[in-house]
C-alpha cells in the first residue's frame, strides 16, 4: 500500500498545473496558495466514497509534490 500520493507541479503562463502521478487527478490554481487549496480539493472528491485498497493506497495517505523549475529562466534574467 502506498502512503504518498505523489504531484508533479508545472508553472504555465498563467497558472500553476498540478498532475497527480498516482490518481487521475489534474488541477490548477493561479497561485501556489490557490493550487494547494484546488489540489486537495480535487483528491478529496476523487477519492470520496472509495475504497482506497483499490488505488493501492494506505487510509491516511500524504501528499507529497515535486516543482518543476526550469533553470535556464534564472539565467534570462
Amino acid at each position: 500500500m502506498k502512503r504518498i500520493i505523489q504531484v508533479r507541479i508545472t508553472k504555465g503562463e498563467n497558472y500553476y498545473v498540478a498532475e497527480c502521478l498516482d490518481l487521475a487527478v489534474v488541477t490548477q490554481g493561479k497561485t501556489l496558495d490557490e493550487l494547494k487549496d484546488n489540489l486537495q480539493e480535487a483528491i478529496s472528491l476523487h477519492l470520496e466514497g472509495e475504497d482506497f485498497s483499490e488505488f493501492e493506497l494506505d487510509p491516511q495517505p500524504s501528499v507529497l509534490a515535486s516543482f518543476e523549475l526550469d533553470p535556464l529562466d534564472y539565467a534570462k534574467a
